[in-house]
């Protein structure tokens, strides 16, 4: 609906995401990249943090697999 359309678009200029210029009854709208590019940089670092987070449990559970592997392979003797 338009009233929740205008309510979405008033949210996103509050939040400094946008930009609206009144032209009588037109409304235009500009995306305003400045806050986008702040997220996009805060989003990165916790991606990267959480990739290489992961990648490091990843490592240690093959490694327990193999060694756990290798211990029942030792049992076997």
């Amino acid at each position: 609906s338009l009233a929740a359309a205008s309510k979405h678009v008033k949210a996103l200029e509050t939040a400094g995401l946008i930009r609206r210029e009144v032209r009588g009854r037109v409304h235009m709208c500009r995306l305003a990249p400045g806050p986008l590019a702040s997220a996009h940089e805060w989003l990165s670092f916790y991606a990267r943090f959480w990739t290489d987070r992961l990648d490091a449990l990843e490592g240690l559970l093959l490694t327990e697999d193999k060694r756990r592997s290798d211990a029942c392979k030792g049992d076997d003797s």
